[in-house]
């Protein structure tokens, strides 16, 4: 037989069990030295068995030590001593038929300890797998929301659009303002803006009356992915707009030789 065969016949849960013959010990620990696939296997049956054996064991409780010394002294009263010695060393065989109920019964709980160790990886990447499509769900149904509020911005009748071109050390920067005229609301799509600078970020600028004002800090990338257009703080009025590079989190007066790009409505 191969290894295979040997560790699919069910003699090993039968050694393990004490229950094969002289002639089948010697066979198996031939296998044992031959294949180390065969001594991993009966290792494996035997921490199944004392594994099994452990869980199911029961503390008897201290009254039964009593009962038994009592039993074994009433017994010494009834019998010889010889006798009783000859008892003790007697040995019952055990019929064929109860070692292959016994050797069943092991392969049986080896058995169902591998399929619960096989369903529960199974279940767990089935689930991994479920987390994993609810959340390529989530992130598609936030693309097709953003996709969707960009294209309201866009096709808005009261939406006028501003180009912001670049300026002379970045000529080929460009950005774009919606302005909605009904509402005062602004939105940029800084989405062919340059690259820029750990630590730096771009801010958004309305010139009101001649004047530079704060009109928020764009966000360039979210979650890895490229920002389309976002919302900023609303005007009632401007005449131009304007990106500069500031510090993270904005400045409170622009870095006008960090200007970006610009634009006049």
């Amino acid at each position: 037989m191969d290894v295979n065969e040997i560790i699919s016949s069910g003699i090993l849960e039968l050694y393990v069990a004490g229950l094969t013959s002289e002639e089948e010990n010697a066979q198996v620990l031939q296998w044992k030295k031959q294949y180390p696939a065969v001594a991993d296997a009966l290792n494996a049956i035997e921490e199944s068995i004392e594994a099994y054996a452990q869980a199911q064991s029961i503390t008897p409780s201290s009254s039964v030590k009593e009962k038994i010394f009592s039993s074994i002294h009433s017994e010494e009263q009834n019998v010889q001593s010889i006798e009783l010695t000859e008892s003790i060393h007697k040995v019952r065989s055990i019929k064929p038929y109860w070692q292959w109920v016994a050797a069943a019964s092991v392969i049986l709980f080896i058995a169902s300890g591998t399929l619960n160790i096989m369903f529960y990886q199974q279940y767990n990447s089935l689930n991994n797998n479920l987390q994993q499509t609810q959340q390529e769900l989530a992130d598609a149904r936030s693309n097709m929301d953003m996709m969707k509020n960009d294209m309201n911005v866009v096709q808005s009748k009261y939406s006028e659009p501003v180009m912001l071109k670049g300026m002379n050390e970045t000529p080929d920067a460009v950005a774009k303002i919606f302005w909605v005229k009904n509402t005062g609301d602004v939105f940029v799509d800084p989405s062919n803006l340059p690259a820029i600078p750990s630590g730096k970020q771009f801010q958004l600028w309305a010139i009101v009356d001649g004047k530079p004002v704060d009109a928020g800090m764009i966000i360039t990338t979210d979650k890895n992915k490229r920002y389309h257009i976002q919302k900023m703080k609303s005007f009632g009025k401007a005449q131009a707009f304007a990106i500069t590079i500031e510090k993270e989190g904005g400045s409170p007066t622009p870095t006008m030789e960090k200007m970006v790009v610009m634009g006049k409505l």
